[in-house]
């Protein structure tokens, strides 16, 4: 039994998806030292178990976390990459 937490490379999910991942397929990680992960992560879980109420009070939460200030500055080229990457996400999904 690895120390590892659950989730990371030494200790991967059963549902780890980057070895099945397609050559070509557009992947997006949210890593632990980001400020927002655990919340995001955990939005994204509500969202996908159709628990709408929950999933509206963790958006709730992140939007009052980033409220006053923004992790990173609005006109990071970071952002900018991120958007493409959900555009490039769509259309791989609607070509396939």
């Amino acid at each position: 039994m690895s120390d590892a937490p659950l989730g990371s490379k030494a200790n991967p999910s059963k549902y780890d998806c980057l070895p099945d991942l397609a050559d070509d397929e557009p992947y997006f990680v949210i890593r632990a030292d980001d400020p927002l992960a655990a919340s995001i992560v955990e939005l994204h879980a509500y969202i996908g178990a159709g628990q709408s109420g929950a999933a509206h009070n963790k958006l709730a939460e992140i939007m009052e976390l980033t409220r006053e200030k923004a992790p990173r500055p609005s006109d990071s080229p970071k952002y900018r990459e991120t958007f493409a990457i959900s555009a490039a996400m769509e259309r791989w999904r609607d070509e396939d």
